[in-house]
């Protein structure tokens, strides 16, 4: 989730000087403009899909290679059972 920043100073508008009120409201306004990049870069179809991507290589990377072996072993043996029943037909 985004860091949400919400320090809001309990100022009365009138004890601010207007430099201060500038400043605070050009500062409002970059956080929330880098909030709203962040949230455009998550919900980006490609940036999701990358993401995904990564999340399958991370999960396929961190399978035990006795696990593999053994789906390998079944996969040649299922096919050459079928391979032999086609033979005898």
């Amino acid at each position: 989730m985004a860091e949400t920043d919400t320090k809001t100073t309990e100022v009365e508008p009138t004890s601010l000087a207007p430099n201060a009120l500038v400043g605070e409201i050009e500062r409002t306004r970059n956080d929330l403009a880098r909030t709203i990049d962040e949230i455009t870069d998550r919900v980006s179809p490609a940036n999701v899909a990358r993401r995904a991507t990564d999340q399958v290589k991370d999960r396929l990377s961190q399978v035990d290679p006795l696990v593999g072996g053994a789906v390998v072993l079944a996969a040649v043996s299922i096919t050459c059972y079928v391979l032999w029943r086609r033979m005898r037909k």
